[in-house]
Order: C-alpha cells, then structure tokens, then sequence
C-alpha cells in the first residue's frame, strides 16, 4: 500500500503532482501554505500517529487546518492506521536534503543548497562563481521541466555536477573552512526540525539521507543544529581531501538528482540491516526523490510526501 502526499505554498486548492502517481494509486493528502506545515512538522504529526502507544482516536491538527485538504479520508486512514498498528519498529524514514529537510525560502528570500553553501563563499573566486551561476543556469532549468524524460536528462545532470565539480577542486579549498562557511552561508533545517529529528532518534526509527549535494556541508548544518545523531546514516557527495586538507576531488560515484537509487547503493548493506522496517516515509522534491526506497527489498506501506518549491503550477 502507498500513500502520497503533495506539499505546496501557495493556494488552498487541492494539486496533484505527476511525479506522486505511485502504482496506479492516485490517493493525495494535502498541501500546506508557506510558513506553515514543512516535512518537519508533516513527519511529526506522522510521528505521532504512528507511535503505538497512542490512542487511535488522536486528532492530527495538521489535518484541521484550511490549507489541507484530503482527497480521500478513508484511504488516508488505512494506509496511516496500517503503519501505526506496524509501530515504530517497523518504521524508517528516507529522505532528499536539499529543499526537503532544508529550506527552501525564509524571510521572502531563496535559501542556499549544500552547493551554494561553497559556491556564494569567500572560498570560490569570482570568476570561479561565475562560471558556476552560468552552468546553473544551463542546466537547472532542464533538471526541472516536466517536458524532459529522465532518461534525457541523466547524462546531462552527470555534466553538470562533473564540471561544478571539476571547478570546485580548481580553487583549492580548505577543509578546516567547512565549519565557518556553513555557520555563515544561510543553509538553515526547516521549521520542526528538532522535533523532527530528535523524535526519531528517541524513538530509535533510522534517518536515511539520500543527497545529491555535497556530504560535507550536510552533515556540517545538521551537526550546528544539534541534531546529527546516531540514528542518521548520509550517502551524498563527499569531498576528498589530500593531506595538507586541500581539496583534490570527491569520493566514490557521483550521486546527481537522478542516479538517487539502488545502482549507487549497491555496494553497501544499510536496508539489509533494516529489512524488517517494511514501512517507510520517504520525503523529497523532484522526480528522482522517488527512487530512493529501491533498495528496500520488502515494502509494506510507504507514504512519499513531495514538496513542489519552485515547481508550482507544474502539477
């Protein structure tokens, strides 16, 4: 059984996004004004329907507000009761970073990816950030029209974070420059995220993070935060530095939007460990997010919550 839900600021009007249509099941719940419910706040309330020792009879006031409406109730009930009475241990939580536990905008104003964070840096030269806002502006439109397969836009995607790459290591970055340029670069979690992530660590429900940005600086923000715990387990993109702390490249498989599946995980035994959480949340903003639980084995019940960001009007 699967569920999908789809996120959108904006309008009280009920969206269905394309990229939620999960086998055959069409069944959407929600979507959440801007500066109200963000995947935090969403996998909270989750949080706590699904924990057994609560009664059924608990009202969820995320799905009291205006801004949600709920295409079909009674399905939303049996695919959320299902995971409920499966209780915490059979819970695991996959989830995007960037514009999905991070944010998207605060304050009117459009908040920094994992690449930025390096990219608008003291680190980078302007010529050198130059040539990465010109390679965002080729590409990122691509990465996000609907009109594209992904099968299209794969080697595309693989250019483009080669190339940033490849002028990210010209500039010779320190390692010890991480911390402070992520405390100053305006990466911030989304609302709830406390709440969020110290609720599944008590609760011991694995975090998988699947990221197409850079390892580092993920693991940076949410370790300033305070909220980089046990729980959480990251496959992103990692620098390699050499032993003066010099950047020289990055490690193992390029991990872009659209290669986040089980063709990057095949080398590794994290779902293995976790094969009897049948039951998933899984959370992201673009197409390839909905790959990222192909290397669960055995799925029970799976809820994929999408936020639309800058995509509006596409559903």
């Amino acid at each position: 059984a699967s569920l999908s839900i789809v996120a959108r600021p904006g309008s009280g009007r009920l969206w269905v996004s394309r990229c939620f249509v999960v086998g055959g099941l069409c069944t959407f719940l929600g979507l959440f004004r801007r500066g109200s419910s963000g995947p935090a706040d969403i996998a909270s309330w989750l949080l706590r329907l699904l924990l057994p020792s609560l009664s059924r009879r608990m009202m969820i006031p995320a799905l009291q507000k205006e801004s949600v409406a709920i295409k079909c109730p009674d399905r939303v009930k049996e695919v959320l009761m299902s995971m409920r009475e499966g209780g915490e241990q059979k819970l695991q939580v996959i989830s995007d970073f960037d514009m999905t536990l991070s944010r998207f905008g605060f304050n009117g104003k459009r908040c920094p990816t994992c690449h930025n964070a390096i990219d608008n840096s003291r680190l980078v030269s302007e010529v050198c950030r130059k040539q990465l806002k010109d390679l965002c502006n080729t590409y990122y439109p691509i990465e996000i029209d609907p009109n594209r397969s992904i099968e299209e836009k794969f080697p595309l995607m693989v250019e483009w974070w080669s190339k940033a790459h490849m002028l990210l290591c010209q500039e010779k970055i320190q390692k010890e420059s991480i911390a402070p340029i992520v405390k100053d670069s305006g990466v911030m979690l989304r609302e709830g995220y406390d709440i969020f992530f110290n609720g599944l660590y008590r609760s011991n429900i694995p975090l998988f993070i699947f990221s197409a940005g850079i390892g580092d600086i993920l693991e940076e923000v949410i370790r300033q935060a305070g909220v980089f715990h046990d729980n959480v387990k990251v496959v992103s993109n990692y620098m390699d530095f050499d032993e003066n702390g010099i950047l020289i490249g990055f490690k193992d498989d390029l991990i872009h939007t659209y290669n986040k599946n089980n063709t990057v995980l095949k080398d590794t035994d994290y779902f293995k460990q976790f094969a009897s959480r049948t039951n998933i949340i899984l959370l992201g903003d673009t197409l390839g997010d909905l790959s990222m639980a192909d290397g669960v084995s055995d799925v029970e019940n799976i809820l994929k919550i999408g936020f639309l960001n800058d995509k509006i009007g596409r559903a």
